[in-house]
């Protein structure tokens, strides 16, 4: 359940390699694979230390290793996403039934292996030393393409024979995005337009092909593909797919095909779920109903898709037939905005179909006014034989007798002894004629007694829209009340969770945290998650969760309406991040600043992004995503060439302006990851170098310590300086074990003049570790190296360390003879820090032989030199020791005051090691001091964190808890 991370390009790639083949491999035949430019002894001792690597970052469990062949475990339980896409796609194609018909399990297996693949096999990764391997990668990108080609064709050919067309041209498109020159991919997204009903659309896509066959390849469309764009324009519609087949169970389609459905259901039918987060609105909608008494009443539910509008809505009918209200439900649909008075057509037809059901009102309708409903239903003759003739539309008060005649119908068919309830759900999408009809009855609500209840999405209703004058006039008129839904808060996500009962799924801890961070309180994407919790794992620790079939809907039919330059604004946006400023926008669409400015207000209308409000300097106003997961999905559907493109773009526009004076600057971790996904790793290695030194500058070590690691993995050419930083880093962090492992992998690039300046680093992990004898070794082989320049900073300080650790072995004679030494070279070469470092150990080991006047003077005259010099570390080493030597002297209160200035310093400088035997020292003195609780607190502390670097690859170190003094 957990991911494998290495720092290493050949690492990832040898890890890759066996998870994908699924067999063992010869170490001859790996080693030739991922080193092919090394002789076979060099290559293969760089396969053992790659497998080393790799087998302690699995935990040494996953990976079979034997002296001639290695190979992934197959007892393990190593789940790969390639293999499982694969076995999902080969378990569909082996069902027992022909290859043009798909069942409901088939549907299941593909639908999931459409979602696993999120992206090409290894984007943006490469060994450029090794061509074998990269061919080897190239082969797997076009199969896995392939593979997702058959399963998005199949997909379609299913949602086509079923009807629907709206999910067959999702996957369409995505069929289409991996080949943009793929003509039978736009033959299928022409006709699925066209079955779906949008010739227009369905024409567009044919002289799209055009554009790019002619642009790409200099030719024009097959003559099947002109052929079938002739038959759409004349009107003449290609057969749609037969039904397979197959009769799928209507069990099996409720199960398994719920998700994949064109049209996101408003109120899910599968589960119910409980309302929650709305006792205001359910109060104000209690209380607004039960105030109807002889006048009528319009309430409005805005928000933003997803925002649970109809669920309220549906809850509120609900409520009003208990208590013996008459209600019509009625829906208006995207598309069908050019139907005049198609909600009422619906609502006519379902309220003549309920006459029977309701004590037969048709009979109390006057025949003038079921004559001119006529002109919507003309079936109605049938019903009363003998109705009126209408007249003619041109005649003076036509259309008013119309009007009133269809509210006087809706006024019949609610009568009873509580008002009745309408409601038209998502009326943003009513035709112009409905909403004059709307407006004409809410004018008229002065003793007609009936609620009418509306939905619509804030998005699509601005302040210039009818539907927002109509709000206003029938509120100043005191009839009308308008509930704006907010998003859920965490308490309110929890409580669905526990009130769910998490449907027999077993949820993570941390997982109502994480629910609420990935949905950020939209209830419809809640819902969608909880109702896909049994069947996907979702960990509170995973990056990226993926994102249900429902919300990615969703999230596409917002999309779809923008204006070219819209959605390409909004795709450099995702490009950018969360938050995005107008200058870079602009300077990576390469859009002009009129165009950005009308393309923002365009999305602002929409409720796709806002301006962050505080957050806007005067050269660049802020901007966010309206939600997390619409950022996510734009950026999915954005082509890898186009994100290439536009994440260099965003790059050299943060550098050039972080190479300007003056203005926001953008962090260079930032600039470098962009880089590195448009494909440009050298120009990321500098960059991912230049954070690690910006965080590391910073105290940042864990931050800095990923730069490196980053900087490494993307070919930095300076592997030398890269491995010993990530070693000094390690060190700080107390991840010796680590440390050892970078500073011996420079030690095997640098040359001879370094050599020393390394081992000199390893003796002092090893000192750290308690490993005296070790750390003897390092130093001896460290002065080898240095040569015979005894008048050498470097060599000061090395005879420092090497004094220390002669005093730690129980040696003072030895440390006083190399700390002398050590002071005399530093006074010759006049080096700030070596004179401070000297003074340091002889004020050490004169506090070992109870010279405290001696210590205070060595100290003392430390503490001066190392305040000069910026480093803290050498304010920490000479604070910490000052304190021993005055806490030895009885000088308790003074010694507690300078510890613990030592240890506010150590913690900024995150060196966690120090720290711990900082909190020890503290513990003591405050304990001898009479202070036992706080020093319990600080003997805590310090336990804590020595448990957290004492042990390493499972083995204890105790040594570790002796560095007091340093």
């Amino acid at each position: 359940g957990s991911a494998i991370e290495v720092d290493t390009r050949k690492a990832t790639a040898l890890l890759v390699y066996l998870a994908v083949t699924g067999e063992g491999h010869r170490r001859d035949a790996l080693a030739a694979l991922l080193w092919p430019d090394a002789d076979q002894t060099r290559a293969r001792a760089a396969l053992r230390r790659t497998l080393s690597t790799l087998n302690k970052a699995m935990t040494s469990e996953g990976l079979r290793i034997g002296r001639e062949a290695v190979g992934l475990d197959p007892d393990s339980e190593t789940w790969v996403d390639v293999l499982k896409l694969r076995a999902l796609r080969s378990q569909s194609a082996a069902h027992s039934h022909a290859t043009d018909d798909v069942c409901s399990i088939c549907i299941v297996a593909l639908t999931e292996a459409a979602e696993l693949y999120r992206g090409d096999f290894l984007a943006g990764f490469s060994l450029r030393d090794s061509p074998s391997f990269d061919d080897w990668q190239s082969r797997q990108t076009e199969s896995l393409r392939r593979d997702l080609a058959d399963v998005l064709q199949r997909l379609i050919y299913h949602h086509s024979a079923a009807g629907r067309y709206q999910q067959a041209l999702l996957h369409a498109r995505r069929w289409l995005a991996l080949d943009s020159l793929d003509e039978s991919a736009h033959r299928q997204l022409m006709r699925l337009h066209d079955w779906a009903g949008d010739r227009s659309a369905a024409l567009r896509q044919y002289r799209e092909c055009v554009r790019i066959l002619d642009q790409e390849l200099g030719v024009t469309p097959l003559e099947e593909t002109t052929q079938l764009y002739q038959s759409i324009r004349e009107s003449r519609p290609s057969p749609t797919p037969m039904a397979t087949q197959r009769k799928l169970a209507s069990a099996e389609i409720s199960d398994a095909l719920r998700q994949q459905s064109a049209e996101i259901p408003a109120v899910r039918q599968l589960r119910e779920y409980p309302l929650v987060g709305r006792s205001l609105e359910w109060e104000t909608l209690l209380r607004t109903y039960n105030a109807i008494r002889d006048d009528g009443h319009i309430v409005v539910l805005e928000g933003e898709a997803g925002i649970g509008k109809t669920r309220l809505a549906q809850e509120f009918l609900s409520f009003a037939r208990g208590k013996g209200a008459v209600t019509f439900d009625v829906r208006c649909y995207q598309g069908e905005s050019s139907l005049a008075y198609a909600p009422f057509i619906e609502m006519l037809r379902s309220m003549f179909g309920k006459n029977d059901r309701e004590g037969g009102w048709l009979a109390a309708v006057q025949s003038e006014w079921l004559s001119e409903a006529s002109r919507l239903l003309p079936e109605l003759g049938s019903l009363r034989p003998g109705l009126p003739p209408v007249l003619a539309l041109d005649s003076p008060g036509a259309q008013s007798r119309f009007f009133g005649a269809i509210i006087e119908i809706m006024l019949a068919s609610t009568g009873g002894p509580v008002p009745g309830v309408v409601l038209f759900d998502d009326l943003h999408w009513a035709d112009d004629a409905s909403i004059d009809l709307v407006t004409y009855l809410a004018r008229r609500f002065r003793g007609r007694r009936l609620c009418l209840l509306a939905t619509w999405r804030s998005e699509h209703v601005t302040a210039e829209r009818r539907l927002r004058l109509l709000t206003s006039e029938a509120q100043r008129a005191g009839v009308a009340t308008t509930l704006p839904l907010s998003r859920l808060g965490f308490s309110d996500v929890k409580s669905l969770v526990l009130a769910t009962g998490t449907r027999g799924a077993t949820l993570p801890e941390g997982f109502e945290e994480r629910l609420y961070q990935e949905t950020e309180g939209l209830p419809f994407f809640v819902v969608e998650y909880l109702a896909t919790a049994d069947k996907n794992v979702y960990s509170a620790s995973d990056s990226t969760w993926s994102i249900p079939s429902g919300v990615r809907d969703l999230l596409l039919g917002r999309l779809a309406g923008l204006s070219e330059t819209g959605r390409q604004l909004l795709d450099t946006a995702a490009v950018i991040g969360r938050s995005f400023d107008f200058g870079i926008l602009q300077q990576a669409s390469g859009r002009g600043e009129d165009e950005v400015v009308a393309a923002l207000e365009e999305l602002i209308s929409q409720g796709l992004a806002y301006e962050l409000a505080g957050e806007v300097s005067s050269a660049y106003p802020t901007y966010d995503f309206g939600h997390e997961q619409l950022r996510t999905l734009t950026y999915e559907e954005t082509s890898l060439a186009r994100r290439r493109l536009l994440h260099r773009r965003v790059a050299e526009a943060m550098a050039a302006r972080s190479d300007r004076r003056g203005g926001p600057r953008a962090p260079a971790s930032q600039i470098a990851a962009h880089y590195r996904m448009s494909g440009e790793d050298s120009r990321a290695a500098q960059y991912f170098e230049l954070a690690g030194q910006h965080a590391r500058a910073l105290f940042a070590n864990a931050e800095a310590l990923q730069h490196f690691r980053t900087a490494l993995e993307v070919g930095h050419p300076d592997a030398l300086s890269l491995h010993e930083a990530i070693g000094d880093l390690q060190t700080l962090l107390g991840d010796y074990g680590a440390a050892l492992t970078s500073y011996e992998t420079a030690a095997a690039l640098c040359g001879p003049s370094v050599l020393g300046h390394i081992e000199h680093k390893l003796g002092a992990v090893h000192h750290r570790l308690g490993a005296w004898d070790l750390a003897d070794s390092h130093f001896e082989a460290a002065q080898d190296w240095y040569g015979d320049k005894d008048a050498s900073p470097e060599r000061a300080r090395l005879y420092g360390d090497w004094s220390l650790n002669a005093h730690r072995k129980g040696d003072p004679q030895g440390g006083l003879e190399m700390a002398l030494r050590a002071a005399e070279i530093a006074q010759a070469t006049n080096d700030t820090g070596a004179v401070a470092q000297a003074h340091n150990i002889l004020g050490v080991l004169a506090r070992s032989r109870a010279d405290f006047d001696e210590a205070f003077k060595q100290l003392e005259m430390s503490l001066k030199l190392a305040e000069t010099l910026g480093d803290p570390s050498a304010r920490v080493a000479v604070l910490n020791n000052l304190a021993l030597a005055r806490s030895d002297a009885g000088d308790y209160k003074r010694a507690i005051e300078i510890i613990g200035t030592a240890l506010d310093l150590c913690a900024s400088q995150g060196d966690r090691h120090r720290e711990a035997a900082l909190h020890n020292n503290l513990a003591d003195m405050l304990h001898a001091s009479g202070r036992a609780d706080d020093a319990m607190a600080h003997l805590t502390e310090a336990v804590t964190i020595f448990a957290e670097i004492g042990v390493d690859s499972g083995a204890l170190h105790p040594e570790i808890w002796k560095l007091v003094e340093w």
